[in-house]
């Protein structure tokens, strides 16, 4: 029992981790990136359908997105997503694709996304901790019930810091990149 208290806090740190990892690819860097718009959600017929499950999205060139829907009448309802949704860029109907130009980025606004990173990155950090702490009251738990020695419950208790520690540094690491890839210019 002990031991699958630990390894569903590490499960669950893992995939803190891995949900930071995709909201940030959603941070626009100064070049395109599917990332940014595969995940919007397109009203289509009724239904909140994602963007990449509707069209072909493609980078044909550096600072550019091109979205080519399989159904041509979503064309309409792909732009009203893209304006609607927070990613700051205008779609170009171009006949039968959506172009979006990704601008280069200004020096204040390297600073605006870095802002975003951090407070992405310590809504994770904070996700682990709670995520120790609850895995650390019900070791506690079973120590007043009598399930598991004193000896026991302080060795698992490091377990769970080590474990914290290492996922931590995972945020830390993943934040650090992304950070570095919004500020190069």
């Amino acid at each position: 029992m002990s031991q699958e208290i630990v390894a569903a806090a590490d499960h669950k740190m893992g995939r803190a981790v891995e949900a930071m990892e995709r909201d940030l690819q959603g941070v626009r860097t100064g070049r395109a990136s599917t990332s940014l718009v595969e995940r919007i959600h397109v009203d289509y017929y009724g239904t909140q359908t994602a963007l990449n499950q509707l069209a072909g999205i493609s980078i044909p060139e550096a600072h550019q997105i091109v979205i080519q829907p399989w159904d041509r009448s979503v064309l309409g309802a792909i732009e009203k997503a893209i304006i609607k949704s927070d990613i700051g860029l205008t779609p170009n109907v171009d006949g039968t694709v959506v172009r979006l130009n990704i601008p280069q980025l200004t020096e204040e606004r390297r600073r605006d996304l870095v802002r975003v990173v951090h407070k992405r990155m310590e809504e994770a950090r904070v996700e682990i901790r709670n995520l120790r702490r609850d895995a650390a009251d019900q070791l506690k738990k079973l120590e007043r019930e009598g399930d598991l020695g004193t000896d026991e419950v302080h060795r698992l208790l490091e377990v769970i810091q080590k474990t914290t520690d290492r996922h931590i540094a995972d945020v830390d690491r993943v934040g650090g990149a992304k950070e570095q890839e919004v500020l190069e210019v």
